[in-house]
């Protein structure tokens, strides 16, 4: 994929549904009782997965464009074979969930998913009593039936796909479930499940959870604030954005921290909240932004915003620094590396370390050559610093944007003026 560089960007940059919301809309439904419509969802690879997972579990989902309605089917089908496709969230939801219907399921992945850990699941949900065995702590993992018991889970990281792993299982657990967490990680999980019925309570950094049924709710997701991200932030380089429909949960909303650290100029509008997920219209100006300091404590309200965030530092004045980002290895690819790689490869000064980045900024970087490694996120920061360079250049492996966001590049194209 060839980026031109853009003179000046404005515009209105539609934003599709929040993957996260999306993932967990489709999968609670479709394990409870009743029938829900999903709207504006985000039709992306990844949360296709899920919907074939849960047909293959027994649900029955219909697609329309971005509306998805969902015959939930509390009962599981046993011996269930569900491809995850490349999606972590799937898998490691998925098993918790299964463990908690008490069937037998496989779950395979692609090639990446399958370099994925997933002992980090599966040791947590054993606390509970599930039999979860992994392919040397990786897929393709087995969930065999087995009783489970309500405890206390201490995880050593803040890690919404975790947390929500052991709740979904603490639904089929006798007594009561309580996780625990050093920080605050993103709650999408609990406002739907308190939503549908279950038996929840959230105090702090701690959701406590006993066994119920869910019953089946509508769900209109909110515009999916990491694919904004790449949006907003060219907005902050080139001109002036505005992206409608934003889910600005507050344990998501560290990119607008980071906004604030950096100086990027920008207003929430409209602020309202929808299907209780509080939501905005964001718009950002173009902005003369200083160089930041981001460390551990705030890494699990913008974790995936990472790469673009570090893009935006090699535009600031000055020395920035992101520390405490370990978790950046462990995704779609080692995002430490490929980020570094990327900004270098556009012409920006910045080092990896073990768990972030050293970068100093420049007022230009020239564009180049860019290897996207498979990693949606990866292709769409370079396509943001592409078309913010003096000259463009092109991203090889750009298709995978399909998994998040199919439609990103014909939207990037609109905004150019």
């Amino acid at each position: 994929m060839n980026i031109e560089p853009a003179e000046k960007i404005s515009g209105i940059a539609e934003i599709p549904g929040d993957k996260s919301i999306t993932h967990r809309a489709v999968m609670f439904n479709a394990a409870a009782e009743g029938k829900a419509k999903i709207t504006r969802a985000l039709v992306g690879e990844d949360c296709l997965s899920t919907v074939s997972c849960m047909k293959a579990l027994g649900a029955k989902i219909e697609r329309e464009g971005e509306t998805i309605t969902v015959e939930g089917s509390p009962e599981f089908k046993n011996n269930a074979l569900c491809d995850c496709g490349n999606s972590g969230t799937t898998m490691r939801l998925l098993c918790g969930l299964i463990a908690g219907k008490g069937v037998r399921a496989t779950l395979t992945g692609d090639a990446s998913l399958s370099t994925r850990p997933m002992r980090r699941v599966a040791e947590p949900l054993a606390l509970l009593g599930a039999n979860v065995r992994t392919t040397d702590g990786t897929a393709p993992l087995i969930v065999e039936p087995a009783p489970l018991h309500g405890c206390i889970v201490e995880t050593g990281v803040a890690s919404a796909q975790v947390k929500s792993a052991i709740l979904l299982a603490g639904l089929g657990a006798s007594g009561e479930t309580i996780v625990r967490e050093p920080e605050k990680s993103r709650d999408h999980s609990e406002r739907l499940l308190s939503a549908m019925g279950a038996d929840i309570f959230v105090h702090q950094n701690a959701v406590r959870i006993r066994k119920s049924r869910l019953h089946c709710v509508d769900v209109d997701v909110p515009a999916d604030i990491s694919s904004a991200a790449y949006f907003l932030a060219l907005g902050a380089l080139k001109g002036e954005i505005v992206c409608p429909r934003v889910g600005v949960n507050p344990t998501r909303t560290g990119i607008l921290t980071a906004f604030d650290r950096l100086g990027v100029i920008y207003t929430l509008q409209n602020e309202r909240l929808v299907c209780g997920e509080p939501v905005a219209d964001i718009v950002v100006k173009k902005s003369a932004m200083r160089a930041i300091t981001l460390s551990k404590e705030i890494m699990p309200a913008l974790i995936d915003e990472i790469p673009v965030i570090a893009l935006l530092c090699a535009f600031a004045e000055g020395e920035s620094v992101i520390s405490g980002a370990q978790e950046l290895k462990v995704k779609e690819s080692d995002r430490i590396a490929t980020t570094a790689e990327m900004i270098a490869a556009l012409g920006g000064d910045i080092r990896a370390t073990d768990d972030g980045f050293v970068i100093r900024g420049k007022s230009k970087l020239q564009g180049g050559k860019v290897r996207s490694y498979g990693d949606h996120r990866i292709a769409m920061t370079a396509a943001i610093g592409l078309a913010a360079s003096e000259n463009g250049g092109a991203i090889e492996g750009a298709e995978c944007v399909n998994i998040s966001f199919p439609d990103f590049y014909r939207r990037l194209a609109g905004l150019g003026n």
